[in-house]
């Protein structure tokens, strides 16, 4: 089964130094038949004005996983982290037993695009945790890159969840394929560009709830930019 998301069907909030979208049940956005998908349970898709930011505020118990697109993003937390997150780079941040964080745009001359990424962990009351690394473009060209994963395995982020996230950049002929447990589920988020997924066209922002499948073919990209989760059922 592979049901698709549409953007302009997600929740939309517009604060004029934010704009974003939520494919799940977010803030004031309610949608009993869009509140997780497996153990994801948020995919905020977020565009921060010039000057705009969030001020200080906290988490518990989730997985934070941000994954920047365009502009410059100023973390500040309650672990002592101050650092700026560029495209490229993706963070994780264990909220675990409490963390308090403020994101600010620090790009001077343009918006921040960032997708923020809540999933569900093992298990609650863990330590707070941090971590930011880098993935350069032509570790994803053609191929999904693991970016994060239960044991960080191949240099990915460690989350605390049953979850591992793969990014991929696609442009005409190359293509992918990912194998799936049938007994878990999958989601793929298309980021920007247009892209055929087990025969389906996604266009930006659109994304896929896949259930019950055994593989992921992706291929026929036009500046693609796409992420693909294997989440617990």
């Amino acid at each position: 089964m592979l049901q698709i998301r549409k953007a302009e069907d997600r929740g939309h909030a517009d604060h004029g130094w934010l704009k974003s979208h939520h494919s799940f049940s977010f803030a004031d956005y309610h949608d009993p038949a869009h509140m997780r998908w497996g153990n994801l349970r948020v995919i905020n898709d977020d565009l921060i004005a010039v000057g705009g930011g969030f001020a200080t505020h906290g988490h518990r118990d989730m997985e934070i996983v941000t994954y920047v697109t365009a502009g410059l993003l100023g973390h500040r937390d309650s672990l002592g982290n101050g650092t700026d997150i560029p495209p490229g780079d993706v963070q994780r941040m264990s909220a675990g037993r409490g963390v308090r964080h403020s994101e600010f745009n620090h790009a001077p001359d343009q918006p921040t695009h960032l997708l923020q990424i809540w999933i569900e962990p093992r298990c609650k009351g863990i330590e707070p945790g941090y971590e930011q690394r880098h993935f350069a473009a032509l570790e994803k060209r053609g191929r999904l890159r693991l970016i994060a994963s239960p044991d960080g395995a191949a240099g990915s982020l460690t989350i605390h969840a049953d979850a591992a996230i793969h990014a991929g950049l696609f442009d005409g002929a190359e293509s992918a394929s990912l194998p799936l447990d049938p007994a878990r589920k999958a989601y793929v988020h298309l980021v920007r560009g247009r892209l055929v997924v087990n025969g389906h066209l996604l266009r930006a922002g659109d994304g896929a709830l896949v259930a019950d499948e055994e593989h992921l073919e992706l291929g026929d990209g036009v500046d693609a930019e796409v992420l693909v989760f294997d989440l617990a059922p």
